[in-house]
């Protein structure tokens, strides 16, 4: 997934940035509400994680001005307040969950994975095609009962294509959840790793539409 991560805390930021990128996610970090909306101008986010208290302002009023504008990008409220009147704001808000710090950085990864497939209109976590088994919420992968190791950016890559099985999804589409602002990006990329996706897994689960992308078989 592409997710935008608003939090000025340095080494919390960085922790939670590189926890989410070795988690096979591609993540942009900002530290400011004005980066936060300059971000999102020119880049669709699955998912952002909220700080609430930031140097030019508060996170709910970002939150608040998406919902207005029609905007249903999920987003993640991560705040040190754990008063039951601002979870309930937070909530109340748009908000789609709420994490406390300090909170666990596999407990986030969870928490994203499951606001992201409801959002993507399969909360269930598990996808069955052919031989092959999808558990997201473990990021485990089986072949006809055979486990498949996966690297974090393979991952990213099939994750992408199992939010719609059967639907088209863009080389630029998957380019967003590899790589996120700065990341140095081959023209190629794509391409490597849909191949050593295809080496791993079964025969036809991946399809190239020619100039188009790539889809994968439906269940």
């Amino acid at each position: 997934m592409r997710l935008l991560l608003v939090e000025d805390d340095e080494m919390l930021g960085q922790a939670v940035r590189d926890h989410l990128v070795a988690n096979g996610h591609a993540a942009d970090w900002v530290r400011r509400l004005d980066a936060a909306q300059a971000a999102r101008m020119t880049t669709p986010y699955d998912v952002i994680l909220l700080d609430l208290n930031l140097p030019d302002g508060r996170g709910l009023e970002l939150l608040r001005a998406l919902r207005r504008k029609g905007d249903a990008t999920p987003v993640i409220i991560l705040t040190a307040m754990d008063q039951l009147s601002m979870r309930i704001e937070g909530l109340n808000s748009g908000a789609d969950d709420y994490l406390v710090k300090p909170f666990d950085l596999d407990e986030l990864v969870a928490r994203l994975g499951a606001v992201g497939r409801r959002y993507a209109g399969n909360p269930n976590p598990l996808l069955v095609v052919g031989p092959m088994e999808v558990d997201a919420a473990h990021r485990v992968v089986t072949v006809s009962g055979r486990p498949v190791e996966l690297t974090a950016r393979e991952w990213a890559v099939l994750d992408r294509l199992a939010q719609h099985p059967g639907t088209l999804v863009s080389k630029a589409q998957i380019e967003d959840a590899l790589f996120g602002f700065g990341d140095e990006v081959e023209s190629n990329a794509v391409e490597v790793y849909v191949s050593r996706l295809r080496k791993k897994l079964e025969a036809g689960v991946i399809h190239t539409v020619r100039g188009l992308g790539y889809r994968l078989a439906p269940p």
